[in-house]
């Protein structure tokens, strides 16, 4: 009796090993696409917040919370069945459409360059493009559009975690992505909604009636927030500009190095590994970094360029006639 309860113990303790590896593999991979999605992430906590931008301020985390809804919507119920069920069956659909999202993240960084450097002209370029959606009240417009976009940017993230664990069993991806798909979600969102309400709580805290010692501090760190958040948010716009850029142009150029075309990817390698070694030891690291994101930036910015007149003067008016036919 002794010895098959041992036996049973034995058993047990094996089953909760092999349940623990099992975990840490899980929160191994998911980290490790997690990391890989961060620029990426970047890119949807910096578009996000101009979305909530001319509400009333009782308004602003309703929206968030609507917007983060059919995020998570987009990951767990759309792309994570739709990346797995392309992992089993098609695996080589994955590259081309991560090609086709980073297109779409280089024309939406170039857009908003082009909108700061031709004002005019970005104006008549989005009239254009907006011939596509239909009438909406101003805030499903609003939420309708930043979902879009979140499904795009999601999907990016989706297809860059899978890319990033391609060998692990298909539980192992499943649950990994879902991970990664909530975690972010929460995490951007979350961040979004401290944004967008800074300015508020600076307000709040900026007419305090709290007495000394504390009352006078509270007041200087809330007239600081008001002061601050409208610098905060044109710099996050440019974050979010520069990570477009940057992941959409570093997308194409690996995947350009996976279909046999790795001159672009060579030679930001180069320039990266020479600018290094042209600075002291401690900032080599760092200073490769910045220039193969930069250099992919550039890369993101040409295509992004070249996409404007093509979405403008060919991909709009062509969807626009297709919706003509359909009604």
């Amino acid at each position: 009796m002794s010895t098959g309860l041992l036996a049973l113990l034995d058993d047990v303790v094996a089953i909760a090993k092999v349940a623990a590896a099992s975990l840490d593999d899980v929160a191994a991979h998911a980290a490790k696409a997690g990391a890989k999605s961060a620029g990426v992430v970047i890119d949807d906590a910096a578009v996000t917040p101009r979305y909530v931008v001319g509400f009333a301020a009782e308004r602003e985390l309703p929206i968030v919370a609507k917007i983060a809804k059919g995020s998570l919507k987009n990951k767990l119920l759309f792309l994570l069945p739709a990346a797995l069920a392309l992992s089993l069956v098609a695996p080589w659909s994955i590259t081309p459409l991560l090609m086709l999202g980073g297109l779409y993240l280089c024309y939406e960084g170039a857009e908003k360059v082009f909108e700061v450097v031709f004002p005019h002209q970005a104006h008549a370029h989005e009239e254009t493009v907006a011939a596509v959606v239909a009438a909406q009240a101003l805030e499903d417009q609003k939420v309708a559009s930043a979902i879009k976009t979140d499904f795009i940017l999601s999907a990016e993230i989706m297809a860059i975690a899978l890319a990033t664990v391609p060998d692990a069993p298909f539980l192992t991806q499943a649950i990994a992505l879902a991970i990664v798909g909530t975690g972010i979600t929460l995490g951007v969102y979350g961040a979004v909604a401290v944004i967008v309400k800074a300015d508020d709580v600076g307000v709040a805290l900026a007419a305090s009636a709290l007495g000394p010692p504390f009352g006078g501090f509270i007041r200087w760190i809330g007239r600081g927030l008001v002061k601050v958040m409208p610098y905060f948010l044109k710099t996050l716009a440019i974050v979010g500009t520069a990570a477009m850029v940057w992941v959409g142009g570093g997308i194409i150029v690996h995947a350009l190095e996976g279909y046999g075309f790795p001159q672009l990817g060579h030679v930001l390698h180069m320039a990266a590994v020479a600018t290094a070694q042209a600075v002291p030891p401690a900032a080599s690291a760092a200073t490769e970094w910045i220039v193969t994101a930069a250099g992919a930036g550039i890369v993101g910015l040409g295509i992004g360029a070249l996409m404007i007149p093509l979405v403008g003067f060919v991909l709009a008016p062509a969807w626009v006639s297709v919706k003509g036919l359909r009604g």
